[in-house]
């Protein structure tokens, strides 16, 4: 009886003790994915089987699931894998235009990458409610934090103050500019069929004042403090953001081929003729992974169905295209338009 009792006892300080050093995992799984979040950049599978399993990466399944739990609950995060998704074979030109043309689709191959980011699980009501203007916030934020630049003063906000009234100061925690011109960017990828050319989007960005060599605005808080147009592009490539592919290459022994660009988006690919190389711009596994096709066409067709109504009409403290019959009709036109532009294939939401 007692060795029955004491056999007991083992066991459950061995249960114990396993529950701990899972517990203890999955806390430093959590910390190790939010400074990679912090940095933007993707937390690999064998850095986490280094400086977290060790000699149990058999155990990866079970602290995955414990740190998501943590990150759910405390931060409203989760960790997800990136995906990429390839062509299953190489095409030449001429048969994918004709393919396009007969409205034959290529099947693609979706794959993980054992690459891992932290993206938000709060609901999309929650996010609306807490990005609503409120008056009061607002009146505490222009009395406590009044900005010396004049700049910044409003008709309706004399002090100067960077305020929204929102619960979400974006002012104060993130770079604005460089995340708007990146939802410009995969708007425009998105809107040319799922691939621009990568003269066309820079030719395109110039027309918005935002040329290859031009600044990128940046807040006090950025690490950067200069940044560049291709500098910015180079930036999103490594963070996952977009991808950069050669196509058309020509080499001495003839032959095209298509592959991603070993250099930096701020490289000069190609002559001026084209007759070397060419490269264009594709949407990133983390770009689908954050954002998704359908959330980018929402934007764009509300942005445009609010500015075919007419400006005047448009509170600008309001989130989201105003809720009446003739907007959700053109929000719903557009949006059609939007994935007939992108090859006509359904529009992807996040994987």
């Amino acid at each position: 009886m007692e060795n029955e009792n004491e056999g007991g006892e083992q066991q459950e300080i061995v249960a114990e003790k396993a529950q701990q050093d899972l517990d203890r995992k999955a806390r430093d799984l959590a910390r190790l994915a939010l400074f990679h979040e912090q940095r933007r950049t993707p937390l690999k599978r064998d850095e986490i089987s280094k400086k977290v399993l060790g000699t149990s990466s058999r155990s990866f399944n079970v602290v995955f699931a414990a740190a998501n739990a943590i990150l759910q609950k405390t931060f409203g995060m989760e960790l997800v894998e990136l995906h990429s998704t390839a062509a299953d074979k190489e095409i030449s030109e001429k048969d994918a235009e004709m393919l396009k043309t007969a409205g034959v689709k290529k099947k693609a191959t979706s794959t993980g990458t054992k690459n891992y980011i932290l993206r938000s699980v709060l609901d999309a009501a929650i996010i609306e409610k807490a990005l609503s203007p409120d008056a009061d916030i607002r009146e505490l934020e222009q009395s406590e934090h009044p900005d010396a630049n004049e700049e910044f003063a409003e008709d309706d906000n004399t002090i100067g103050t960077r305020s929204t009234g929102s619960i979400f100061a974006w002012h104060n925690a993130d770079q604005l500019p460089s995340v708007g011109i990146l939802y410009v960017i995969l708007a425009l990828i998105l809107v040319e069929g799922r691939v621009i050319n990568d003269n066309d989007l820079h030719n395109i960005l110039k027309r918005l004042q935002l040329p290859a060599n031009g600044p990128v605005p940046l807040s006090s808080q950025s690490s950067n403090q200069s940044l560049t147009i291709d500098a910015h592009l180079a930036q999103l490539t490594r963070q996952g953001y977009l991808e950069k592919h050669r196509v058309g290459n020509t080499r001495a022994g003839g032959g095209t081929k298509r592959g991603r660009a070993s250099q930096p988006a701020n490289a000069n690919a190609a002559n001026d003729d084209g007759t070397l190389a060419a490269y264009e711009w594709r949407w990133g596994p983390r770009a689908m992974a954050e954002v998704g096709e359908r959330a980018v066409a929402q934007f764009v067709a509300e942005f445009m169905a609010v500015r075919a109504g007419g400006e005047d009409d448009a509170d600008e403290d309001a989130v989201g295209a105003p809720d009446d019959e003739g907007t959700r009709k053109r929000v719903q036109s557009i949006f059609k338009g939007i994935e007939r532009a992108a090859s006509g294939a359904p529009l992807a939401d996040v994987r």
